[in-house]
This record gives C-alpha cells, structure tokens and sequence, in this order.
C-alpha cells in the first residue's frame, strides 16, 4: 500500500489518539495485555474451558493417530502385492539374500523393511479392521470436536453477555464529561459494531486456535515416532512461519486499529447527519454533508481495504512456505522408502502429517491476523471500561431522611470543566424552601452549569452545596435526584404510549395521577385528540407530537415526579405564547411548597420569581426582584431592554426606512406600549 493511501487512515489514528489524550505518533496498542485481559474475561467459564480442552486433547488424539493406521493399511496392500509375487513357503530372508545375489541391492534394501509372507496375496481380514478402527476413530474424532465446539461456543456468547452487561453498567457509571467530550457515534461504535467484532473473531477463532495448536503437538510426536529426520525438514517451516506473522501480523494490527477507528468516525458523521436531518435539508447542506461524509467514507475504505490486503498475505505466503516442505519431504521420503529405513506407509503417514502440521500452522497464522482485529475493538472497548468514573458514593446511613424543607444553599462554590480556565468562583446565594430562583444572563455565563452541580452531573471543585443542611455529597446520588424534577430544553421521549412516558416521572402512579398531571400541564388537550389517545405509540424521533407537545410531556413527568426540588431549565421555549400562559399557571401551582431553580432567557417567565440571579462569567453580579434589579438599572436592566426594547427599536427603524422610500414622510413612532412589551 502506498504512502499517500496510509496517510488518511493514519490521521483518523492520530485523531483518535488525541481523543484519548495521546501525544502523536504515541501507540495506544498493546496487543499481548489486552489478549490476556481478553482471556480473563472468560474466568467465570473456566470449569467449561477445562472441559473444552480435555476433550479437544483427546478429539485431536484420535485424529492424528488415524493416518498412521492409513499408513498401516497402505503397507497390507503393498506388502500383500510384493508377498504375492514371491516364492511360496520361502523364507524372507531367503528372499532378501538372493536378491542381493542377483545384484538387487535396492529391492533387496526395500524389502528388508517390510513385513513379508512370500506367495501369499493382501490380508483382506486384516486390512477390514484397520480401516474400520481408522473410520472410527475419526468419527468419535468429529463428535467430540463438535462437542467442544458447542462447549467453547457456550463460554464466549456467555463472555460476551457479561461484556456488554459490564459496558452498560460503566455507561450509568461515567460522568456527564465524559459524554460531553466523546461523540454519540464514537460510544455508539463501541459498544455495538467493537463489541459485535470481538464475538465474531473470537466465534471464528478461538476453536480453531485450540484445535490447530492440539493438532501440531499432536502431529509433531507422531512425526518424530515415524522418522526424527523427516520431522527437522517439517519442523524448518516454525521459524519461516514466525517471522512472516510477526512481520506480517504488527502491520495488520496497526491497520484494524485504524480501521475500527475510522468506522467509529464514519458512525459519528451518520448520526450527526440523521440527527439534524432537517436542518441539513432546510439549510440546503445536503451536498457538503454528503461531501463530508464522502471523505470520511473513503478514508474508512483506505482503512479496510489495507487491513484486509496485509491480513490477506499470511495465508498464501504460509502456504508457499508448507508445499515447499511438502516437496522436500516426499523426495527425502522416497529415499528413505528404497533404502528400507521406512515403508511406504510410513512415509504415506509422514506426508498426511507434514500437511496436517503446515495446514493449522496456516490457520494459526491468518487467525491471528483476525485476531488482531478483534483485539483492536477490544482495546476499544477496555478503554471505555477504564474510563474515570464519577466520584464514589460517600453516604451517611440516614441523611437524606433530613431533607425536608428545600432549603438549597451554595458555600463558596468552586468549579471549572478544565483546570486552566476557571468558570464559577466563590458562588455563594440562597434559595429559600417555597421560593422560586430565577437564573438569567447571557449564553456561557454558567447558569446551567449551576443546576448541574445541585444535580452532582458535575462535582464542584471547592466549597459545598447543601439541602437543608446536608452536603450533598453525603447523599447517594440516586437520593439527591429521586428528590428533584427537572425539565430540560431539550426534550426526551422514549418509543412507548404517550401515557408511559408520563408515569415515567413516577412509575408507581395510577392512571388517575397520570391524567391529573396531563390535565395540570395541558396535555390532556391533545391528547384526547389523539388517535389512541393516551395510549398512542410516541418516540422521539417520530412526528406524532410537535416540539411543544413534546415539551408540555416532559413538565407533565415532572409534575407527576412531585419532586422537593424543582429545576426548569428553558422549560418554555418550544412553547408558543398562549400555551406559555398557560404552562406559567401551571408552573406556579406546580412550584407551590418547592424550592425552584428556574433558568431563562425569555425574562418575561421569570418577572414573578422570589429572587432573580444575573450571571455573568461564573460570577453572580446582580440579585434581587424583577421591580429591584430594573430599578437598580444594571445587568438584569441591559437584558430586559434588549429584549423589550430593542424590537421596538428595530421596528421604528425598519417604519422610517419604509416611509422614506415610499415619499420621505417621517413614519410616526410608538415606543412606549411596544417597548414595556
């Protein structure tokens, strides 16, 4: 493969290293460690793998011990020929002797080797039962082969069940930064198509390695019985064989690496794409989407296509290698035959031996090469498992039996999503139980990032955060979010009846809890107009429901939560305006007795809240009520002009314009209905 055909797959690699927080040119593939992890995982089937083993050791037994029976019963038929030809009643060596008188040497050295009964023909009883212990042995050979194949099945599907049982658990376990820093399509890619392609290599060559190292030891002692000479012409191949894998096989791994990488790319660029498919097709970006997606197709097919042109060599180099031996031992063999050092069965055996020792050896070799690929997703997929979790669980046994007014208080918070830029320093406020705190400035200011701490999504680097006195971090996790509703800007549904994903808020509740959330929340106006009403199949991705219905869904979750804790993040904007009044009302009731953190940026929704925060790099820079912070003139001041007054503005801007062009005519202005909004 030429240069300029590895540089796009060696870009994906130095892509991906970075990711992973790897210096360029660094190698993140350690193929014997991640083999022996690998193997560690099948420890809870050990017993079946033991099984597995002995009975492959005596299946392979059986095997190689059938040639030379063949061996034994090509030398009946032989030796039944020449014995027939001979003179009856003779003695052999009398034979032999006479022979060498006429000057025969080599017949006479032929046949000193062999078994003779001179005028007798082919010992049919004989030959009978050598062929019919040869047939079954190489039966019982196959069933049990077949047994072990289902044995070895049954510990890697096993093995495999608890990969991917321990790689969903570990995603329940990792921080929100994780996800943050890794695409969908990257996490996707390995805990589908990585952990896919390591059940199938493993499927495909963890029988057959066993089985072709078996046959070589098994192989090898029954060629050193038969001639150690002949064996050192097979045993030469060994070492040819080593260097071509080693050569052959660091090349390949590095490829399939890449290759798994740049699948993991191409995922990414498909769900991305499918994702914000409407946006694509409004925008008219279908063209460089599908340009994008072009290149990155292409340097997957790069990839592949020279993972699988390097993997490919083994086999036909092994066997180039194995037919030469093949040659030299047929020709050593012949020798050996005419000089009477070995029967033709002998030698016959030998070669079914030589073949069967170069064959696995073959196999070995271009399954490892496979193998290389399979260890590759499993790096992957063990750095996933090794990801840093979130921070343990450090409980008092009957803490959260203490939470029971709301009161939320920030000590001196610190945080900040990387070490060099710090983003909340010594945030301390108060929100009292009952009261609503509105959370407003402008975008990257660090309002939901504030939430996220009271949600531990994040730890906080430096001070506390308490409930009624309680750190949080004296709570499990579970106890802090079982206690709190959250809506989020972007809404979830999940592919079930509309009804379903309500009580997902509270799985316990009755249908009759579940309509008295609808009917609070104003679900219950559509969804009656559905046509299976409240038991119509929804998803996410489906358009049975609008952004706003999907919405007013997720507040109806949280109502149905009855949380102590309330926090709406932009829980209204893919509201429209009367269905926000409505939603406000709702949202009042729904805030009674709770304390409510409410992050905004439609000021309009907030104008009634206990205490409002203006947030500004991290920092809060103004505080107080709707009337307070107007009348103080500061941040909150500059917000609510530029969005009240500001559309007046441009309105009046765009009315001159208009009037200037339709005859110079000053347009008359209005500002003040306009401008209070």
């Amino acid at each position: 493969m030429s240069t300029e055909e590895s540089t796009p797959a060696d870009e994906i690699a130095a892509e991906k290293d970075a990711e992973r927080g790897l210096r360029p040119g660094q190698s993140a593939k350690n193929f014997w460690p991640s083999t022996k992890r690998l193997l560690r995982e099948m420890g809870p089937e050990r017993a079946y793998l033991i099984a597995a083993i002995l009975v492959g050791v005596v299946s392979v037994g059986f095997s190689v011990v059938g040639p030379r029976i063949l061996g034994r019963a090509t030398d009946i038929i032989f030796t039944g020929l020449i014995s027939k030809g001979l003179p009856a009643g003779a003695e052999p060596d009398q034979v032999i002797e006479g022979l060498r008188a006429q000057g025969e040497e080599q017949f006479a050295d032929m046949l000193s080797g062999m078994t003779l009964t001179p005028g007798e023909g082919i010992d049919f009883g004989a030959l009978y039962q050598t062929l019919g212990l040869a047939v079954g042995l190489f039966a019982v050979s196959a069933l049990l082969m077949w047994l072990q194949g289902v044995a070895l099945n049954r510990i890697l599907v096993r093995m495999v069940s608890r990969l991917r049982r321990d790689v969903e658990e570990k995603l329940h376990r990792l921080p929100l930064k994780y996800f943050d820093r890794m695409k969908r399509g990257e996490i996707l890619s390995r805990v589908t198509n990585d952990i896919d392609n390591i059940q199938n290599t493993l499927m495909n060559t963890v029988t057959g390695l066993v089985n072709s190292i078996l046959t070589v030891l098994g192989v090898l002692v029954m060629m050193l019985l038969i001639s150690w000479q002949l064996s050192l012409i097979a045993l030469a191949v060994i070492p040819v064989a080593l260097v071509l894998t080693g050569v052959v096989g660091a090349r390949a791994q590095k490829l399939f690496a890449q290759q798994w990488d740049a699948t993991g790319v191409v995922n990414s660029e498909v769900e991305e794409a499918y994702t914000g498919h409407a946006l694509v097709t409004v925008f008219g970006r279908r063209e460089e989407v599908a340009a994008r997606f072009e290149e990155k197709n292409d340097r997957l097919f790069r990839a592949t296509f020279g993972a699988q042109f390097v993997s490919s060599l083994i086999m036909p180099l092994m066997m180039f290698v194995g037919n030469l031996s093949y040659v030299v031992i047929a020709i050593v063999g012949g020798l050996r035959i005419i000089s009477g050092q070995l029967t033709l069965g002998d030698v016959q055996a030998f070669i079914q031996y030589s073949r069967q020792f170069t064959q696995p050896l073959s196999q070995v070799a271009s399954m490892a090469t496979m193998l290389q690929s399979g260890v590759a997703s499993a790096e992957r997929v063990f750095e996933l498992l090794d990801a840093e979790e979130q921070e343990p669980e450090t409980t008092e046994a009957s803490a959260a039996a203490g939470i029971r007014e709301g009161r939320v208080e920030f000590e001196h918070v610190r945080f900040s999503y990387s070490p060099d830029r710090e983003l909340i320093r010594d945030l301390s406020l108060v929100a009292d139980p009952g009261h609503t705190v509105a959370i407003v400035g402008p975008t990257g200011a660090g309002k939901t990032t504030l939430v996220n701490l009271v949600m531990r999504f994040y730890e906080i680097d430096g001070g506390r955060i308490t409930i009624d006195g309680i750190d949080i971090r004296d709570l499990t996790r579970a106890q802090l979010r079982e206690r709190t509703g959250m809506v989020l800007q972007d809404t979830w549904l999940f592919k079930g009846t509309l009804r379903e994903n309500i009580r997902y808020g509270r799985l316990d509740a009755t249908d009759d809890e579940v309509i008295e959330a609808a009917v609070a929340t104003h679900v219950d106006d559509f969804a009656r107009q559905l046509p299976d009403g409240y038991d119509t199949i929804v998803d996410d991705d489906g358009s049975t429901l609008s952004a706003g219905e999907k919405q007013l869904v997720t507040i109806a979750r949280a109502f149905l939560a009855r949380p102590s804790l309330l926090i709406l993040d932009e829980a209204t904007s893919s509201v429209d305006t009367r269905t926000e009044v409505l939603v406000q009302n709702a949202m009042n009731r729904l805030r009674e007795g709770r304390t409510s953190f409410v992050i905004a940026h439609r000021l309009s929704t907030i104008r009634d809240a206990d205490l409002i925060l203006v947030m500004e790099a991290g920092d809060i820079v103004e505080q107080g009520s709707h009337e307070e912070l107007l009348a103080a003139g500061g941040a909150y001041a500059r917000l609510y002009r530029s969005q009240f007054e500001g559309a007046a503005v441009d309105l009046d801007a765009e009315e001159e314009l208009a009037a200037q062009d339709a005859g110079g005519e000053e347009a008359p202005t209005t500002t003040g209905p306009i401008a209070m909004g």
